[in-house]
């Protein structure tokens, strides 16, 4: 068997991203920001429907105080910290952060999506 059903979909998602606190993250091509200002914030996500769900607020990143460069991907871990990589997809677009910059995801943008 190599389908899920929209049921086992669901559960993943809400065992993974709903019941544990998971973090948002953001990364040069393969290779997440590492700057002094940067750290990981923490996600929350919706009720997942028909194996889909997303960020039931925005997401905030600190103010940067140094170039993080181009944010082309973003991705989601278990840990504010280290931890596991749990999903990482390409950005809508790439955008540069400078200093005095702030990369934000508004609520319902990150879309994880089970197939």
């Amino acid at each position: 068997m190599n389908h899920m059903t929209v049921y086992l979909k669901d559960k993943v998602l809400t065992d993974n991203l709903r019941t544990a606190t998971v973090y948002g993250a953001l990364f040069n091509g393969d290779t997440e920001v590492n700057a002094a200002s940067y750290s990981r914030q923490s996600a929350g996500f919706t009720v997942p429907t028909d194996g889909q769900t997303s960020n039931n607020a925005d997401i905030l990143f600190p103010i940067a105080a140094e170039s993080w460069g181009d944010i082309s991907h973003i991705g989601i871990f278990d840990a504010k910290t280290g931890g596991n990589l749990l999903f990482k997809s390409q950005a809508e677009f790439t955008k540069n952060i400078d200093v005095s910059s702030q990369y934000k995801i508004p609520k319902n943008y990150l879309i994880v999506r089970l197939k």
